[in-house]
């Protein structure tokens, strides 16, 4: 069920969204050759708690940790381990905080060192593609319209769009209705309206979109070997359009 959130859970949502969004910053001097994954996510677990939040991921459906650390062509779900970041690497980072309830979510991918121009390429228009698919965010438009937007900019951009992933609605569980795929037709799915809370998160391959699921039952991985990149906000339909509510 969609739900249209009150004034109050929208004041919430955007504390938590806030708390996410000072995660992913104090984590960025952090995120360089040589540091381990695993000391990625204690940080980030020690910084929610220090807000007064929660990690969402740690526990939910089995999920061990604080965040998902998907590194090169790991698209989501990458758990945290004894992996040592490397020069030339990629690495997304999903990150969801609980205050009093409410989710925050957003997903940011990182690059370690010096990378490959293909990656920078793969890392620009992924980021891009966020935007570009939120420009359509505004009552009255459609979940469609969304995933129209992001797959249309990928494809001019000749970038694989992974369709058995997708975005989704964010309350008072980090995953509600409605699912937000990163590709569709215009002027179909759920109408938006205004105090909706969603989160928009293209997932763009370098390759082939094919995809498959490690032994562990969650980490997703393309099935070439090809780089993948995830950029994600959580945002509320406003009266005219959005407002992103895990950045500044």
């Amino acid at each position: 069920m969609i739900t249209i959130k009150s004034k109050r859970e929208i004041e919430l949502l955007t504390i938590a969204g806030n708390i996410v969004y000072k995660t992913h910053k104090y984590l960025l001097p952090y995120i360089k050759e040589g540091i381990k994954t695993n000391e990625l996510d204690k940080l980030a677990e020690d910084f929610i708690r220090s807000q007064g939040a929660t990690p969402s991921f740690k526990g939910y459906e089995g999920f061990p940790t604080a965040l998902c650390i998907s590194v090169n062509s790991e698209v989501v779900h990458g758990f945290p381990s004894n992996r040592v970041l490397k020069n030339g690497d990629i690495v997304s980072i999903d990150i969801g905080a609980c205050y009093k309830g409410y989710h925050g979510d957003s997903a940011w991918t990182y690059a370690v060192g010096e990378i490959s121009d293909d990656k920078k390429y793969l890392l620009e228009h992924t980021e891009k593609s966020l935007f570009i698919g939120l420009e359509q965010v505004k009552p009255g438009n459609r979940v469609g319209d969304i995933g129209y937007a992001i797959e249309t900019y990928a494809k001019e951009h000749k970038l694989g769009v992974i369709k058995e992933l997708c975005g989704h609605g964010v309350g008072t569980d980090v995953h509600e209705d409605p699912e937000v795929p990163n590709y569709g037709l215009k002027n179909t799915g759920p109408r938006l309206k205004e105090g909706m809370v969603i989160a928009v998160e293209p997932m763009l391959t370098l390759g082939s979109p094919r995809i498959y699921v490690h032994d562990n039952n969650w980490t997703v991985d393309t099935e070439d070997g090809r780089p993948s990149a995830h950029f994600e906000h959580t945002v509320v339909v406003t009266a005219d359009g959005y407002k992103i509510l895990t950045g500044e």
